[in-house]
């Protein structure tokens, strides 16, 4: 080959070099524009990645309490293998996860994979429900996480009255939250503080004199979040009577919830106690 025609050559193939390397940055200066434009739209709309806040299903036990943490399909569960009840379980709850159409599976069992779970039987001829933590109909959207909610590392002894009661229309409301806000996050447990009501069963399952529920929209332009505190009977004055803040929850479990949230955020969540703008939320999304 001459060296005109190696000139030739090398000029060609530098100005394909050039091309694809002129090609690559218009490629990433359009998906960088595109972020950019998605980011915005999410800014306007109140919505952010919800990335951004980390794993906001973790939770700082008490120090000291005895636990078992298991992840199973649509939950997280730290178990007390010495009360043979979760010490409290976490989720996540979509707008979209509201409207499952998986049938609830009713079949109650132990989880063999946990020591000290209790079993079906502790709870027969006591008076007490096996009341679900995470609800079975929080999880219609999957079949698997829609079972793994009977395990008993997921149930707690719950008078009828609570359970088919208050207990139960927070957990209707929380689905309601859920779809007005597409995406909350929840935790909740017993109280246990060493004076149960009773024990039952050949496990000695603990009984809890109260439960708690924490809940927070994160991804709104103002963050939520707000608590609550039901005793283990019938609930005088109904759901709104029991909200509180979660840092009072914090103080009563010693539990550290929502701590990968920035500080800011997580403060000021946490201070909060505003029924009202959650039931308004809730009409809002029904009006349109």
């Amino acid at each position: 080959m001459s060296t005109r025609t190696r000139k030739k050559h090398n000029k060609s193939s530098k100005s394909t070099r050039i091309i694809w390397l002129l090609a690559t940055i218009a490629l990433i200066v359009k998906v960088g524009l595109e972020l950019r434009s998605e980011e915005k739209a999410a800014a306007e709309s109140g919505n952010i990645t919800r990335l951004d806040y980390g794993n906001l299903m973790k939770v700082t036990t008490k120090p000291g309490t005895p636990e078992i943490n298991k992840s199973y399909k649509g939950m997280d569960v730290s178990f007390n293998p010495q009360c043979h009840i979760p010490n409290w379980v976490s989720w996540e709850l979509t707008a979209e996860e509201t409207t499952g159409d998986e049938s609830r599976s009713n079949k109650f069992q132990a989880d063999p994979e946990v020591e000290g779970c209790a079993e079906t039987w502790d709870y027969k001829y006591t008076g007490y429900d096996r009341g679900h933590m995470a609800p079975a109909a929080d999880m219609k959207w999957d079949k698997e996480a829609m079972v793994e909610t009977f395990y008993l590392t997921n149930i707690v002894p719950q008078a009828k009255t609570l359970n088919a009661g208050s207990w139960k229309n927070l957990e209707e409301k929380c689905r309601d939250w859920a779809q007005a806000d597409s995406c909350i996050y929840i935790v909740c447990g017993p109280v246990i503080d060493g004076s149960p009501i009773e024990y039952i069963g050949d496990t000695r399952v603990y009984v809890p004199k109260k439960f708690f529920k924490v809940i927070i929209s994160p991804y709104t332009s103002t963050p939520m979040g707000i608590g609550f505190i039901m005793p283990n009977g019938k609930v005088a004055g109904g759901i709104q009577a029991c909200a509180v803040t979660i840092d009072s929850i914090e103080a009563l479990t010693g539990h550290d919830f929502f701590s990968s949230l920035p500080d800011d955020i997580e403060d000021s969540v946490e201070k909060q106690c505003d029924f009202h703008a959650w039931s308004v939320l809730k009409k809002k999304n029904k009006k349109k």
